[in-house]
């Protein structure tokens, strides 16, 4: 029996599969990470390879004809037993032929079973009008397979660390916050900063964005909160140095400056929940196919974004801590940094400097982050264009720090202006807290 005669991916294909797991111990162990019972239609299949995981499980190593047969012992329907008495028999001897190219073609397998079932799980996601969920179902069928990739193996992979691209950044405004950063953003970072509604957060974030565009960096703003002209206006701002009020009487000016960027910035509105994280990863994939590969993320607020699937949470924080592991997830697959503004809440408004335990929802979302930040501005700051940035949470360095900035809300412009003793500003029966997940617990603990 031959592989052309039979049937691609169909019972022969499948029996030759089981005859390589079965003699074959590399293979077995290349695959075990995605191998199912499910993937395989014959119920005397299905039983094989229960067996085959179990026991490599157990002992690291293929199952052995011995063990089979006290196992099949074990099996009380008759007709079970003669049909895997058989197909085992047809197992062995299939181990044979074929041997490369089933294993080559196994990833191809994986994906179409996973294909099949999630068309077949979709139809009740389908009547309740769940389509990110049924696209959830459909990329994740398309990733199944073999990950050939170990891991970084730390005693041979020693030049890789070191690297000059081993982690490559993209830098904030500010030589000062870069500096305790290792540089600035990097691939696969979720950046959070925290502040008071009103404060300045999202102004943050558009000096952010627009100093990595002047530096030549593609950068992708997604707006759930304010329309994307107007944040095209505070971009405008940003750049020309004037304020909301007075940009539009410099139109020629806003069109030199725009001219000579380096990069380019596309802003994207979606109104309050009516996203999700995969709303924003299709919309980077348009972009990709139209030739605009992003290099950061800002989204304004993540926490305005909807969980990928429907009708599963009794609060809304569970839904917003998934939403945020997602993001954090987006930020993994595409490999470039995510940025996003967060409200703390109403206790944090009368903090001189915000800590961890004022974030608004759950602290989970600040445990899935790699950097976050809080920019403390009280009314008499607001007025005096004063405030502070803290470092919560830093996975690059140091945290704890605490920096005085000039901030300009009119155009976006903030300098910092040296680092503060910020126990001069906490009362003493508020120590400063590194966000830690067992220091946020015993913060919690205590709330």
């Amino acid at each position: 029996m031959t592989l052309k005669s039979l049937q691609q991916y169909g019972k022969g294909f499948q029996l030759k599969v089981l005859g390589s797991l079965l003699t074959d111990k590399t293979f077995l162990l290349n695959v075990r990470d995605v191998l199912q019972e499910g993937y395989f239609d014959a119920d005397s299949h299905k039983w094989i390879i229960s067996q085959i995981i179990s026991y490599f499980d157990n002992y690291h190593t293929n199952i052995t004809m011995d063990v089979l047969k006290v196992e099949l012992q074990k099996v009380e329907n008759e007709v079970l037993v003669v049909a895997l008495k058989e197909e085992l028999r047809n197992s062995y001897e299939a181990s044979q032929d074929d041997l490369e190219y089933i294993q080559e073609e196994f990833t191809t397998f994986c994906k179409n079973q996973e294909m099949k079932a999630a068309i077949l799980n979709s139809t009740d996601l389908l009547k309740d009008g769940d389509f990110d969920g049924i696209r959830n179902q459909i990329e994740k069928a398309m990733k199944a397979g073999m990950d050939k990739n170990m891991g970084h193996e730390y005693n041979k992979d020693v030049e890789t660390r070191y690297r000059e691209d081993y982690r490559p950044t993209i830098p904030s405004p500010w030589p000062e916050l870069n500096a305790g950063i290792q540089g600035g953003f990097g691939p696969g970072d979720l950046a959070i900063v925290f502040g008071n509604p009103g404060g300045g957060k999202s102004w943050t974030c558009v000096a952010m964005a627009a100093h990595a565009v002047k530096m030549g960096y593609n950068v992708n703003y997604y707006t759930l909160e304010l329309g994307e002209d107007y944040v095209g206006k505070r971009f405008d701002c940003y750049f020309t140095g004037h304020s909301i009020d007075e940009v539009n009487k410099h139109r020629d000016e806003v069109q030199i400056l725009v001219d000579g960027l380096k990069g380019k910035l596309i802003v994207k509105e979606y109104p309050p929940k009516g996203a999700t994280v995969n709303t924003i990863k299709s919309h980077v994939q348009k972009c990709m196919d139209m030739d605009h590969k992003p290099d950061m993320i800002v989204i304004d607020y993540v926490d305005y974004l909807r969980a990928p699937s429907k009708g599963k949470y009794n609060e809304r924080k569970d839904e917003i801590d998934d939403v945020f592991i997602a993001t954090k997830g987006l930020a993994k697959e595409l490999k470039i940094p995510i940025i996003t503004p967060s409200q703390v809440n109403r206790m944090g408004a009368k903090d001189s400097v915000i800590e961890g335990d004022k974030a608004a929802g759950s602290y989970d979302k600040m445990m899935v982050a790699d950097m976050c930040f809080s920019l403390s501005r009280m009314k008499e700051d607001k007025v005096l264009g004063t405030g502070r940035w803290h470092v919560m949470k830093n996975r690059y360095g140091q945290d704890g720090m605490t920096y005085n900035l000039k901030m300009d809300t009119n155009n976006g412009h903030i300098t910092f202006d040296g680092e503060s003793n910020a126990s001069d500003l906490i009362p003493d029966d508020k120590p400063i807290y590194s966000l830690t997940k067992e220091k946020m617990e015993k913060i919690f603990d205590k709330t």
